[in-house]
């Protein structure tokens, strides 16, 4: 009783996000993701079981919610097999991340993913035909010269070109890919709906994928289940519910470029309880990296003379 007590807590505050305003809800879960990198440096589990487990639990917490409520739409086939590939793209972007991070370092490992806005504006203007606006670019720039200086540039000189490298790319190319289908599926199907269809894709295809590869299910300490569980909870179910709302409403590459902010909620908790340190470059390479990202969310005042004009 207690547990069901406290699913529905936690469903509570997420709808209470997703009913927010977008850039609201998309703060709120940039800051859920922002502790993931430092729950998969731990290493209390393998990446790909650790992937698993982040989606399978959050669906084990979704499934019975959206049932008892009755809040589960079955969308039609034209959707629901969008839906299912953005599962298989998250789950995939997850797992190369979380190798890639506990291969290398989690400095590497978020830059390179982190370059997901790059890939967004280019899919987009290649495939989608849809030309990102200029001061998405302009932001990008900025916020990207920003998160150089938040690592470090000495960093981008011992950049290791080996197998985390390619997946830390790779995952940043899948994530972008996600990004933009799944703006084209909550445009046709409600978040709650999307989540429990892209989460039992995601669990289905990474338990598969953990028995060819003999990963281990069970045998992990209480700390790493503990972890496990956070990693689901936060990372994924609130986080994900509130940034698949933001989605809805607003532009993929403006949402892409959003959640660079992390980085530098990252950088903070891990100063907090990792005793990691802060220097002045992080703190003004930070500010420039959210000043980038604020830069994407100008929009031109209309003067009272264009207004006449359009008129």
């Amino acid at each position: 009783m207690y547990s069901w007590k406290f699913v529905k807590f936690v469903f509570l505050i997420a709808c209470k996000m997703t009913n927010a305003k977008p850039r609201l809800a998309l703060a709120f879960g940039i800051l859920c993701i922002s502790i993931f990198p430092i729950l998969v440096k731990l290493k209390l589990a393998p990446g790909l079981i650790s992937a698993f487990y982040r989606m399978a639990i959050a669906l084990s917490l979704l499934l019975p919610y959206v049932l008892i409520t009755k809040k589960f739409t079955f969308p039609k086939t034209t959707i629901l097999i969008p839906a299912v590939l953005c599962g298989v793209l998250f789950a995939s972007d997850v797992a190369v991340w979380n190798i890639a991070i506990q291969e290398s370092s989690a400095t590497q490992a978020s830059l390179l993913t982190n370059l997901s806005p790059l890939w967004v504006g280019i899919i987009s203007f290649v495939f989608l035909k849809i030309k990102p606006a200029t001061n998405f670019w302009i932001g990008t720039i900025v916020a990207l010269f920003g998160m150089a200086m938040l690592v470090g540039f000495k960093f981008f000189l011992e950049l290791d070109f080996d197998n985390a490298f390619i997946l830390a790319v790779l995952s940043g190319v899948l994530y972008s890919i996600y990004l933009l289908l799944s703006k084209k599926v909550l445009s046709h199907l409600d978040v709650l709906s999307f989540m429990t269809i892209s989460l039992l894709a995601s669990t289905i295809y990474l338990a598969i994928v953990c028995v060819l590869m003999s990963e281990p299910f069970y045998g992990f300490s209480k700390m790493g289940w503990f972890i496990l569980f956070i990693q689901a909870l936060v990372c994924q179910l609130m986080a994900w519910l509130s940034i698949s709302y933001a989605t809805q409403s607003m532009r993929p590459t403006r949402i892409s470029l959003s959640l660079l902010a992390q980085a530098v909620i990252t950088s903070i908790l891990a100063w907090l309880f990792l005793d990691e340190q802060i220097t002045l470059n992080m703190i003004i390479g930070g500010l420039i990296l959210l000043f980038g990202i604020r830069i994407t969310f100008y929009t031109k005042t209309l003067s009272i003379k264009e207004i006449v004009k359009k008129r």
